[in-house]
């Protein structure tokens, strides 16, 4: 009796022992560029200028006014260029009869803006606020001052304060001979009348900035103080206006520079004359002015830039130290 060999079934052995299956092995397909290389070229080609211009305008220029304030040169030819120390510093704070009173002038510029335009526009934020109607149109008329160039606005409010056909002396009949008010070439009311202009401006700048401040105040707190029986003056002080913190540190910080490089509006008014110096008119006047004095001048920018620096870095710290935190 023959035994016969077990016929192999094809299906069988084509089926795969249980377990679990292995994984496929994914073939290495290369790197992936996601930019092109006409990408890339763009990319630095809208980067690099930007830049370039940046460190060429600012950075090389700003290094190279610090350099010239320890020099004398009138600005004809490098040979011309004499090292003399710190005697533009000397000679600044002890014999210049400007530099004191154009110092006295910015930090008044910077009360004044501080006390009556940015309370101002904190008023004005908090009333468009509260979404009455045509309250577009109101912020529109209220930001164009900030919109305009200062060189208008100077011509704007000198037409203003014209003696003869000025707005203000003729609705207080101070344009008759013998009565006119000289707004702004006497000594002791030129600087006020810039300010009144400057005040003006600036009212819409803060406006703008509380506004955007209250904008991000949870809608939940007023209604909590609401709940309370609190009133709106109370909300507004023991609620909302702590919360407009790091926005007054903006408000703050923005206000000192707008008062160390105030500039257009004096030079267009009476170019920093008879009572309306400022430290930026100094700068200008010794180193574009009849006789040019290029260090002396670059000596009153590195003062003018060592007060800046001394406001913007503390700032720059603590919202350095913010973001950390968070």
């Amino acid at each position: 009796m023959s035994i016969d060999a077990p016929t192999e079934n094809p299906e069988a052995a084509a089926v795969p022992p249980p377990g679990p299956v292995p994984p496929k092995k994914r073939v290495p397909q290369g790197h992936r560029r996601l930019l092109t290389r006409r990408d890339r070229i763009t990319l630095a080609f809208m980067a690099g200028v930007p830049t370039v211009l940046h460190v060429a305008l600012v950075w090389l220029t700003a290094l190279a006014s610090i350099a010239l304030a320890f020099t004398t040169w009138d600005g004809i030819g490098f040979d011309s260029i004499k090292w003399v120390g710190l005697d533009n510093f000397r000679q600044l704070f002890t014999d210049n009869p400007q530099f004191w009173p154009a110092v006295q002038h910015n930090v008044i510029w910077f009360v004044v803006l501080i006390l009556i335009p940015t309370p101002m526009g904190l008023f004005l934020a908090v009333q468009l606020d509260k979404k009455i109607r045509f309250s577009r149109v109101y912020q529109t008329a209220f930001f164009l001052p900030v919109v305009v160039s200062l060189a208008v606005t100077g011509f704007v409010w000198q037409l203003v304060y014209n003696p003869d056909t000025g707005l203000i002396n003729s609705l207080i009949g101070a344009n008759r001979p013998g009565h006119y008010i000289d707004w702004i070439g006497d000594p002791h009311l030129n600087l006020w009348a810039v300010l009144v202009a400057a005040s003006w401006r600036h009212t819409g700048y803060m406006m703008i900035l509380y506004l955007a401040g209250l904008k991000g105040v949870d809608p939940s707190l007023r209604e909590a103080s609401a709940l309370d029986g609190a009133s709106e003056w109370q909300t507004f002080k023991n609620v909302i206006f702590p919360t407009l913190r790091p926005t007054n540190t903006v408000v703050l910080v923005v206000t000192i520079i707008e008062a160390l490089r105030a500039f257009d509006l004096v030079f267009v008014f009476n170019k920093g004359a008879q009572g309306t110096e400022l430290l930026s008119i100094l700068v200008t006047n010794n180193i574009i002015g009849e006789s040019s004095r290029i260090g002396y001048g670059s000596a009153i920018a590195v003062v003018l830039l060592v007060i800046s620096l001394a406001v913007i870095i503390p700032y720059l710290i603590a919202t350095f130290r913010k973001e950390r935190r968070a």
